[in-house]
């Protein structure tokens, strides 16, 4: 059986094995770009199968994401077998030389072979004759918890990681903070958490918290961005960081509530400047959330000092120049510390994710940002903590990222997308039957390709077999119509 992973990479999986045909063929999801299949299949032992490095491999032993890949994908395909391997009989051979990081290609073509891995009737393992060239659509394919309006225990977090690997998704963005508690706990900055978490013992993200998730996330071929949102959703910022907030007034005086981050004082900047820079040394990835979404000019408005700072600017009463002057000093100070900003499509600028509008409005979005030369990231379609009765995954699916009007340059800057579950009504109860098998309705479509996979009909006996799949694997998914897995949970 061969797989390849991108066009620029190839690996060969050799089986010693028996050959017998049978009818019954199984599918991978997120679809592959080419896949052939027969219906002659090759009976596999466990006890006679094992993962090694080939002699010329370029990745060889002790590679740690292969390493914990290759005892973790023996464990997904054989769930049943109690015991060692005493034979190596499945190894890895490049072909062509890598042109990206290969521990991750070899980590999504594992996936796929273990989803061709099947047991008849009396429990025994068997795979169809197959062959696969694959590579993803987009390079960037995300999932965005929202862990400040509930607080998400670990494990929860941890399993979505797992579930995000099964569906290929490569991106955990982490909306970390927010208006209601700011579970993050900063070395440099404690009262941020002590003050603004909903408890400051229980309810935190510690620094060896955060650690463990993007050591997690590393083995599973997923990269972790944080969100840390701004100038908006920063009211529980304001509880342990004296003086960040603007103070709102009525009439002549403080009316005792606040508003955005004050955007007009030093110290704001110097504040952020060392808060980003504990962030950012504790968060690998390159990139960064700014958010800046959602901003309330109703307190700047009323504030005296911003009123003499805007005329100072030359702002005149256009808050949305004082509000890219806010922005635009941020971003300078994460490109300072080597980072890419994201930010919510409010801010014209940098790379943007568009979050908000129907299909027409988020189109027209794509098309005028394009336009102007930047990256987008979509998720407008996906925000799939929105739920209704039915067979909603069917919207996220049939979602077409590059369907606007543009040029084929403009559609290139179209770099991916994601699926954002936001916490008003989410917590750890109804995180993952919520989350799947509906984001993986969006994984496909992120990573195969849109022509081969526009049948929605097609798509439903493929989405029911992998839902069972993630129920095998411990995954709470919900069903999508009336029917059955052969192995249903029994986590409960």
């Amino acid at each position: 059986m061969f797989l390849t992973e991108t066009k620029r990479f190839h690996f060969l999986l050799l089986l010693i094995i028996l050959h017998s045909e049978v009818e019954q063929a199984y599918a991978v999801w997120p679809m592959p770009q080419q896949m052939s299949q027969s219906t002659d299949r090759y009976p596999i032992n466990p006890q006679l199968l094992a993962f090694s490095y080939a002699r010329d491999s370029a990745a060889q032993s002790g590679c740690s994401v292969l390493d914990a890949a290759f005892e973790r994908y023996f464990n997904l395909i054989f769930p049943d077998f109690v015991g060692g391997t005493d034979s190596i009989r499945f190894q890895i051979y490049p072909i062509r030389q890598f042109h990206t990081h290969p521990p991750f290609l070899i980590k999504t073509g594992l996936e796929s072979f273990s989803q061709l891995v099947y047991q008849d009737d009396y429990n025994l393992y068997f795979v169809n004759k197959t062959e696969i060239e694959d590579f993803p659509r987009f390079q960037f394919r995300g999932l965005l918890l929202d862990t400040s309006r509930h607080y998400l225990p670990m494990p929860a977090i941890l399993k979505t990681l797992d579930a995000m690997a099964y569906s290929k998704f490569n991106v955990f963005h982490w909306h970390i903070v927010d208006d209601p508690s700011f579970p993050y706990q900063s070395r440099n900055y404690p009262d941020l958490s002590s003050k603004g978490a909903f408890h400051p013992m229980t309810h935190i993200y510690t620094q060896s918290d955060v650690k463990r998730v993007i050591y997690h996330a590393r083995l599973r071929g997923i990269r972790v961005v944080p969100e840390f949102d701004s100038p908006g959703h920063t009211q529980s910022w304001g509880k342990g960081q004296p003086d960040l907030l603007t103070s709102c007034y009525k009439g002549k005086v403080p009316s005792g509530t606040f508003g955005p981050v004050n955007p007009t004082l030093s110290s704001t900047y110097q504040f952020l400047n060392g808060l980003f820079k504990e962030v950012t040394s504790v968060f690998p990835d390159s990139y960064l959330h700014l958010g800046g979404d959602e901003v309330d000019f109703t307190c700047w408005r009323s504030n005296p000092n911003v009123q003499a700072f805007m005329a100072k600017m030359g702002f005149g009463s256009d808050y949305t120049k004082l509000e890219s002057y806010y922005m635009e000093n941020i971003v300078n100070i994460t490109a300072a510390l080597n980072k890419t900003s994201i930010v919510w499509q409010d801010v014209f600028d940098y790379l943007l994710e568009i979050w908000k509008g129907v299909p027409a409005d988020y189109r027209a979005e794509l098309g005028r940002i394009t336009l102007a030369g930047y990256r987008v990231l979509l998720s407008a379609p996906w925000y799939i903590n929105h739920i209704s009765y039915g067979q909603d995954w069917r919207n996220a699916y049939t979602v077409q990222p590059q369907n606007f009007s543009g040029t084929e340059q403009q559609k290139k800057l179209v770099i991916g997308g994601e699926v954002c579950m936001w916490g008003e009504y989410v917590d750890a109860t109804n995180l993952t039957p919520r989350l799947w098998p509906r984001a993986s309705a969006a994984a496909e479509r992120l990573w195969s390709d849109e022509e081969k996979t526009s049948s929605v009909d097609k798509a439903f006996p493929r989405l029911e077999d992998f839902r069972c799949t993630l129920i095998r694997r411990g995954i709470q998914a919900e069903p999508l119509f009336v029917g059955h897995c052969k192995h249903e949970y029994s986590g409960l």
